[in-house]
């Protein structure tokens, strides 16, 4: 590839960098956009390069910092996995960029908001090109750094705070897990990626329990899932860029990343087709549950990184960074939809309350029905190909089963958001109408969406492999995708006549996220009063009185007692004094 990739690169960091400290105005806003697209076409010269000659590039400068041990300096990997998020990111960005112009137009700061965005984007290029781990360590936690940011962005907002808090504490719990990994690296191995690689012969299970952890927080796997639902408090543009491109995903492109580490651990990969498989099933059963259109879609995200995860234990990362590609596209054109039926409808998100959304919006709900059924357009390429390489591996029929049954919930929540979104009565007043400005982004993430899956199949490094499988395994994804479509539709109309009822136990569970949600207020408050009294009766009632005045009191009583006869007999004393008295002056003589 030359120099010229590596220029390109830097051009592009260079270019973002300047846009982002550059100050901006209102009017001014469009040149960011501009910059963004601009990147993008640049950014698809070195993916062309590197189609053709399936070749890899690394760049190192000279070391910033020189230690008896270990050289830190700044070196960037040029690969199959960095040059192709790069386009796909700026494309993403670009469009979210050009969308959020228009949702944040009222907001005072939205110059500080679309800078934001832009350091977000660069902290993710930061890690996804880094070739050491304290590169990509700082990439790593500048996203979670920004997520903070942007989710708790509407800062008067309680849930908005809390739920940026949340995302952060769960972020630090996983973050350990790379600082495991890190250490172990600096200690046994080395800080470089492509050395640490070449030496995954040697298994030990400390740096992939590290990646395991890391992985789990990031990308919001089962047991630290509860914050990507709350992450939702944050505007709709930083929910389309958290769930697409950037912050989500960072999780599963480390184990592609470093996949060779984890390739001749067994247990690991066991432990990664278990969790992916749990998640995946989870997360689409809770979104079956919600009601809130924007968790509904967010727990959609948590079930495709569920899915990635599996592939990732069947030792399948390239299946897991394909579906990664689809999937960023109408992800972010699910949350851009959701974003404008919101600001249409007076921010109502809940999907019982929309309604009819076919006559009044009508160009962003073709949009979402677009992207809705894309896991039969581009998603097909790569879901219906993870479910085929799963029926014809050796894995357990647990993992199998879980995941035709995802597919069968996927299908429902995206009709049940069809359904109840677009189509029926209406159900509130629409005061706003379909802007213009909205439809470009969206329209051009439609585009992709539908091409994205026949592109893959065009690049010259596929090299598919002539399988034969019976035709039942071939049409099994297909089929639950049209059974789950089947009973969406059946349970809504059975469900529309029926009162309101009290939550049933199961629906509670998978609504509360596993009862993962409940611990937030009740362990909180329980530990606060569990707290409140040891402070207040172990340490005030008991403590302090029992050697504050009390001790002092009984050991003065003791004291007095030992050094003196005297008892406080007043009467007493005075009475045997005068009798005393009286009898030694009649016994002595005068």
């Amino acid at each position: 590839m030359g120099l010229t990739t590596p220029t390109i690169i830097l051009t592009i960091f260079l270019s973002l960098i300047t846009s982002t400290i550059r100050p901006t105005t209102k009017h001014s806003l469009n040149n960011t956009k501009y910059t963004l697209m601009l990147m993008f076409m640049i950014s698809l010269i070195p993916l062309n390069t590197m189609l053709n000659n399936n070749s890899e590039l690394t760049m190192t400068l000279s070391p910033l910092i020189t230690t008896q041990t270990e050289n830190i300096y700044i070196t960037i990997t040029l690969d199959v996995l960095s040059l192709t998020f790069i386009p796909v990111m700026m494309y993403i960005t670009w469009s979210i960029t050009e969308f959020s112009i228009w949702y944040m137009s009222s907001d005072p700061n939205i110059n500080k908001f679309i800078k934001y965005l832009m350091t977000f984007l660069i902290t993710m290029m930061i890690m996804i090109t880094a070739n050491n781990m304290y590169q990509l360590f700082i990439g790593w936690e500048g996203v979670g750094v920004m997520s903070f940011l942007l989710i708790g962005w509407w800062n008067a907002r309680s849930s908005a705070n809390t739920a940026a808090l949340q995302a952060m504490i769960y972020n630090r719990i996983g973050d350990m897990g790379i600082i495991l990994t890190t250490a172990w690296l600096i200690t046994f191995s080395s800080m470089n990626v492509q050395e640490l690689l070449i030496q995954y012969e040697t298994v030990n299970l400390i740096p992939t329990i590290g990646l395991m952890a890391a992985a789990t927080g990031k990308s919001a796997q089962f047991s630290l899932h509860p914050w990507l639902p709350a992450a939702m408090g944050g505007p709709t543009p930083v929910s389309a860029l958290l769930h697409s491109s950037t912050m989500v995903v960072a999780g599963v492109f480390l184990l592609i990343r470093l996949h060779p580490i984890l390739n001749n651990s067994d247990t690991m990969k066991t432990m990664c087709l278990l969790l992916g498989a749990t998640t995946t099933m989870f997360a689409a059963a809770a979104a079956i549950t919600q009601h809130d259109i924007k968790k509904i879609i967010a727990l959609s995200t948590t079930s495709q990184l569920g899915l990635m995860m599996t592939m990732l234990g069947l030792n399948q990362p390239a299946l897991a960074l394909l579906h990664m590609t689809m999937h960023f596209f109408f992800k972010a054109l699910l949350f851009l939809c959701s974003g404008s039926f919101i600001h249409n409808l007076n921010n109502k998100q809940d999907i019982r309350m929309m309604g009819n959304m076919l006559k009044t919006t009508a160009m962003t709900a073709s949009f979402t029905t677009i992207a809705s059924l894309s896991l039969f357009l581009s998603g097909f390429y790569s879901k219906d190909t993870i479910i085929e390489t799963m029926a014809a591996s050796h894995v357990n029929l647990w993992a199998l089963t879980t995941t035709l049954i995802c597919a069968i919930l996927s299908a429902a929540y995206s009709m049940q958001i069809i359904l109840l979104v677009l189509t029926g009565p209406t159900r509130t007043t629409n005061p706003h109408k379909e802007s213009k400005n909205t439809i470009l982004p969206l329209m051009r993430l439609t585009t992709a969406s539908i091409i994205i899956g026949s592109l893959t199949k065009l690049t010259p490094l596929q090299t598919p492999p002539l399988t034969t499988m019976p035709k039942m395994v071939k049409l099994m994804a297909m089929t639950m995708t049209i059974l789950g479509v089947i009973v969406s539709k059946d349970l809504m109309q059975m469900t529309q006549s029926t009162p309101p009822q009290k939550p049933q136990t199961i629906p509670l569970f998978f609504n509360q996220l596993a009862f993962f949600n409940m611990p937030h207020r009740a362990v909180t408050m329980n530990t606060l009063k569990s707290s409140q009294q040891i402070s207040t009766e172990l340490m005030d009632l008991w403590t302090l009185e029992t050697y504050g005045p009390k001790g002092l009191s009984k050991t003065f009583t003791q004291l007095a007692t030992l050094s003196t006869q005297q008892k406080n007999m007043i009467k007493n004393y005075v009475t045997t004094f005068t009798l005393t008295l009286f009898i030694s002056m009649a016994l002595i003589p005068t």
